[in-house]
């Protein structure tokens, strides 16, 4: 809707999206777009480069240096664009527990407003870059989906208790590269417990779910997550903010419209969004992000806003 928690742009994330940060706002403000975080990936260790991070020669003091060269160029665009709220934060890497270390550098760094929280590798693996590694991954695993679903899910519960994101970050990510990306957890009755172990926990300290639309680019048929877990949060009073994980300008609030759609059929009629404040708030919602807040706003309210006219 007017609002996305995650996005990236190819000035601060080379080979993996395109367009500069200001074409990506830019594009947010032409759209209404109400809230616009921009959230680029946090530093990693050097042996969990992808390959076009090999390829380009990169290091780990280049990704530090990305880092705070993005935290400055965010401060400026968001005073040089007012009329759009900008949330500043970045997107963790989970890769192993030692991934802890490099996330609270990052949190330390800088006054950002939010994180996303997310899962890309199982394994150290990753497993959402082509097939041949998710392959890795699952064979590691034991050889099935299923293995492989469930260890994702023990990992993302690791980061949960570790973290305890803010946002949560394509929460069933893991699905993509599967042999059935439309298949039920339910049939995995091992996986579903995960799944609702995780969601119980999320609700509890008082998470938001994204409903992130880059499944649908993607050609899956619902946003990450599907229906059948977002129904499950619902019914713990679970929180859920809207992402397009936009990672060029021709992303940026696309496939709205099906989310739209999407929320609807679920039964969701609220949806919750982060706002940067100026000033430090009395109450922040989260402690550690003391100049942000969390708003809502209804799902009949949420329709007659004027993105809904210029929204890809």
């Amino acid at each position: 809707m007017p609002f996305s928690h995650h996005s990236h742009s190819g000035q601060f994330c080379e080979g993996h999206a395109k367009n500069t940060l200001e074409d990506i706002i830019q594009t947010a403000v032409r759209q209404n777009m109400r809230v616009y975080a921009v959230t680029e990936h946090m530093p990693r260790e050097e042996q969990d480069f992808y390959p076009e991070e090999i390829e380009a020669n990169g290091t780990e003091s280049g990704l530090i240096a990305n880092e705070a060269a993005f935290f400055k160029e965010a401060q400026q665009l968001r005073s040089k664009y007012p009329s759009i709220n900008i949330p500043i934060g970045f997107e963790c890497d989970w890769v192993r527990p030692s991934s802890l270390t490099w996330i609270q550098n990052s949190l330390a760094k800088f006054r950002w407003d939010l994180f996303v929280g997310s899962v890309h590798h199982v394994h150290s693996v990753p497993i959402d870059f082509d097939t041949p590694f998710y392959h890795k991954a699952r064979q590691i695993s034991g050889g099935t989906d299923e293995q492989l679903f469930a260890d994702y899910f023990d990992a993302q519960f690791d980061m949960f208790k570790a973290l305890k994101p803010p946002v949560i970050g394509h929460f069933d990510l893991i699905r993509l590269k599967s042999d059935d990306p439309e298949r039920s957890f339910k049939q995995w009755p091992t996986v579903w417990e995960k799944i609702l172990r995780n969601l119980d926990f999320v609700a509890e300290y008082g998470g938001i779910l994204e409903l992130n639309s880059a499944s649908l680019r993607k050609g899956m048929s619902e946003p990450y997550p599907k229906a059948e877990i977002c129904k499950e949060f619902l019914s713990r009073n679970g929180r859920f903010c809207l992402s397009d994980d936009s990672h060029g300008i021709d992303q940026v609030g696309l496939n709205y419209h099906r989310v739209l759609e999407f929320v609807e059929r679920v039964g969701i009629h609220t949806i919750h969004y982060l706002e940067h404040t100026p000033s430090q708030l009395p109450e922040p919602f989260d402690g550690r992000f003391p100049n942000t807040r969390v708003e809502s706003v209804t799902l009949e309210d949420l329709k007659k806003f004027p993105f809904w006219t210029q929204a890809p």
